[in-house]
Order: C-alpha cells, then sequence, then structure tokens
C-alpha cells in the first residue's frame, strides 16, 4: 500500500467528517465533536493532562483512528473487492457508522467517568458522520489515482 493513498484518504475522510460534526453540533447546539469527546474521556483518565494536553490527545486519536478506518478502505479499494465509487463508498459509511456507534457504546460504557451527553442523538448523528468520511476518503484516494 502506498503512504500518500492512506494518508490523503484518512486524512481527507477524518477532516470532512469533523466538519460535518461541528456543522451538526451548531444546529442542534450540542457538541458532537469526536475529537473532542476523545479529548475528554482522556482527561477524565488522566487529570494530571492540561485541556490543551487533552484535547491535542483527543486530536490525534480522532485522525489516527480515521487513519485506521481508511487503511480498511485502501486495502478493500486497491485489491479490487470494492470500488471507490460514491454508491459504494455510502453503504460502507453506513457499516462504518454502526461499526463507530457499537464502539462509541461500549467506550463510553467502560469508561469510569463518561461524558453527560444526549448519548441517543450522537449515536445517530455518527451514521451520516462517517457516511461523509467514506465519501471524502474515496474522493481522497482518487485524488491520488488520478496523478
Amino acid at each position: 500500500m502506498k503512504t500518500k493513498e492512506l494518508l490523503l484518504a484518512g486524512v481527507t475522510g477524518t477532516t470532512f467528517m469533523t466538519l460535518f460534526s461541528y456543522l451538526v453540533s451548531v444546529a442542534d447546539g450540542e457538541n458532537f465533536s469526536e475529537s473532542e469527546r476523545l479529548g475528554q474521556l482522556a482527561h477524565r483518565l488522566i487529570p494530571k493532562l492540561d485541556k490543551t494536553q487533552s484535547q491535542a490527545l483527543g486530536w490525534l486519536g480522532h485522525y489516527g483512528i480515521g487513519l485506521l478506518f481508511a487503511l480498511v478502505y485502501v486495502e478493500l479499494w486497491r485489491k479490487g473487492k470494492l470500488k471507490p465509487d460514491w454508491r459504494t463508498n455510502l453503504w460502507l459509511g453506513g457499516i462504518s457508522g454502526l461499526v463507530a456507534v457499537a464502539i462509541w457504546k461500549a467506550t463510553f460504557k467502560m469508561h469510569p467517568l463518561p461524558p453527560k451527553l444526549s448519548f441517543d442523538k450522537y449515536y445517530i448523528q455518527l451514521v451520516p458522520a462517517h457516511i461523509v468520511f467514506a465519501v471524502f476518503s474515496g474522493i481522497g484516494y482518487q485524488l491520488t489515482r488520478s496523478k
């Protein structure tokens, strides 16, 4: 696998997913930022971290997880198992969103100090956020292939 394909797919998908979550947060009046939630969870586990450190850890974790999702996508695309087209990426994102909901539910359940938030709304927005991720990961991947 080429590093450029992975990085462009992962960073593009994660960036647009983050923008989507931010816009949903603004529209709803509740914070759905995955990176901020990860930072908050880290701070609650490691109180010695200041806010800047915990938020940096949240952003690093968010982009790291985005690269892991992109790693799976790029392997599927490169091996020809899936095409990086709109239709395929819509359902790939939907499936990824359901996986993300399961992971977040388990994370919040296992965490000793989970945040107070509207969990149902948070989980609901994760599915379209991952659809955005998959579509823009596919666009990032295709950009590396067209050069």
